[in-house]
């Protein structure tokens, strides 16, 4: 799959805080991700975003 800044991507898991969306921030080896529900940001290995995505939607 393509992943471009500004895509928002659907995860497997729910955050915390009951999101399951979230946001593309930095694309690369590692990506920078911010969940839509509360605005926490994580960074996570490329092979683990790969995995865990769900679903992609485009802006």
């Amino acid at each position: 799959m393509e992943y471009e800044v500004g895509d928002i991507v659907k995860l497997k898991k729910q955050h915390p805080c009951g999101s399951r969306e979230w946001e593309i921030l930095r694309v690369g080896a590692d990506f920078r991700l911010k969940c839509l529900g509360c605005g926490h940001q994580i960074m996570l290995p490329r092979r683990q975003v790969e995995k865990s995505v769900k679903a992609l939607m485009k802006p």
